[in-house]
């Protein structure tokens, strides 16, 4: 019988050896979701009869010599996107009974390509926290500790692979929301380059305020339990709206191993400081890469600041998500602009200033950004790859205060403000660039620590191979003891 935390690799190649058939994938899976999800509560929304009914299609298919590249593996969906008879609210009691006709564009490529979709995983309401918890749903908990959080905004989905009850998932990244899930619960994530992706049928914006372009910054992107699912996904979801068109054709990566391999070590950043126990994650990650051949260069950097690039990226960010929040609260947070100098980077000053952009600061940022854009072109000459926290810290205990901002997250035994969650992820954001999180260790406290892949412009093969290689040496993913049989 079919092992559901193997990789997604690897059940699609023993389906293709009629090792087992789809049909029995699905049962196992199923299975896997009534045993742990009641405790995790990842997946919230299910159509077993859907799914077996295209299990059946799919074993007919691998008779007839037809299958198509997913063909046969049960896939869950980040319930930001659209499925088509599925209830899609993203936590929003104004969405609860929001059933879409259509799929979105991205699980209409995963539809073709012959996934199954069981069903919708959990996420915070509108996908704008760190935690995944809403009203409709209740709390999404992290496998590795039920008193901590997945992550968010894709911590239904991290949960869900983590565990096997998924083969497969879409996930949706703006801020961290594929990298920092991937790197609580100890999986592969990939933040795509922007627009590689379409991202149509995604909430946000609302469905009566669909754009038909991608919106700023945000891609969709999946999550796995290898580096070699994120190439399998990446395949098949790269690429225009329509899924019978073909996928578009990024360039192959750059090395296939360590030797030679150019990387930059990004750490020691005063304004985004790391716990030691992330920290060690990624100079391990570094120093097995450097064993192995690899070139690595702790003090390289593009020709800009790290703080240059969280303000252009966090106004951007913030101003996203202002065109989500109803009109009162938007004016009531751009009215602390005036409250903050000149330069201030806080989160609260740069959520003021995103939630009041107007079209001259909008254009400044859109200059300042193309400059981020040209020098990292410039460093992606001398190096292949960066390495770097995905975020500050490792997974963190539940914490549902109303107001965010008077959260706090633990680095190194200090307390330091909850979006300080986001700098790090930002790097990659602001300038659209592809960024993979791969698992490294488990620290001290039982849970998981990864490290951050930045890669080029369209080089996202870059960034899964060097999680591919760090998988090879050893780093690779580990089931959460709940998980196991």
């Amino acid at each position: 019988m079919p092992n559901v935390l193997d990789s997604a690799s690897n059940l699609r190649a023993a389906l293709l050896r009629r090792e087992f058939s789809a049909r029995d994938l699905l049962g196992v899976t199923l299975a896997a979701i009534e045993r742990l999800n009641p405790a995790l509560n990842a997946i919230v929304q299910m159509d077993a009869a859907a799914a077996w009914r295209a299990a059946t299609d799919s074993d007919a298919r691998f008779a007839r010599g037809e299958a198509r590249p997913l063909e046969g593996l049960p896939v869950t969906i980040k319930d930001c996107f659209e499925a088509a008879g599925l209830v899609t609210s993203v936590g929003a009691p104004a969405l609860r009974n929001y059933i879409p006709k259509e799929d979105a564009s991205a699980v209409a490529r995963l539809r073709h390509a012959g996934a199954i979709i069981l069903g919708k995983t959990n996420v915070p309401l509108l996908t704008g926290d760190f935690q995944t918890y809403n009203s409709l749903y209740g709390t999404t908990n992290n496998p590795w500790n039920l008193d901590f959080s997945p992550g968010g905004s894709s911590g239904g989905a991290a949960a869900a692979i983590a565990t096997g009850m998924s083969a497969l998932e879409i996930g949706s990244d703006l801020a961290g929301s594929i990298r920092w899930p991937a790197h609580c619960c100890g999986i592969f994530g990939l933040k795509t380059t922007w627009n590689i992706i379409a991202t149509y049928g995604h909430i946000p914006p609302m469905p009566d305020m669909r754009l038909e372009r991608n919106p700023e910054l945000l891609v969709a992107g999946p999550l796995a339990r290898s580096a070699a699912d994120l190439a399998l996904a990446l395949d098949v979801l790269a690429g225009p709206r329509d899924p019978a068109m073909p996928a578009q054709v990024l360039p192959p990566a750059r090395k296939t191993s360590p030797k030679g391999l150019r990387v930059a070590l990004w750490l020691d950043e005063p304004i985004a400081p790391a716990d030691a126990t992330v920290a060690d994650a990624v100079r391990k990650a570094a120093l097995m890469l450097e064993q192995a051949g690899a070139i690595v260069e702790p003090a390289a950097r593009p020709a800009f600041s790290f703080e240059e690039a969280w303000e252009v990226s966090a106004v951007l960010v913030h101003a996203l998500i202002g065109i989500g929040l109803p009109e009162k609260i938007r004016e009531r947070l751009a009215d602390r602009e005036h409250e903050f100098p000149a330069g201030d980077l806080s989160h609260r000053a740069l959520q003021a200033r995103g939630m009041r952009l107007a079209t001259p600061d909008f254009i400044d940022i859109q200059a300042r950004r193309q400059r981020l854009h040209e020098a990292w072109a410039r460093f992606f000459e001398r190096f292949d790859v960066v390495l770097c926290p995905p975020a500050p810290t490792g997974a963190i205990r539940h914490d549902q205060r109303p107001d965010p901002q008077a959260r706090v997250i633990e680095v190194n035994g200090r307390q330091r403000p909850y979006f300080d969650l986001m700098p790090w992820a930002c790097l990659a954001t602001g300038a659209g660039l592809p960024a993979a999180a791969a698992p490294v260790m488990l620290a001290w406290d039982g849970l998981p620590r990864g490290v951050q892949i930045i890669a080029a412009s369209h080089e996202d093969r870059t960034a899964i191979a060097c999680a591919g290689m760090l998988e090879a040496m050893g780093s690779g993913f580990t089931a959460p003891p709940m998980a196991l049989p």
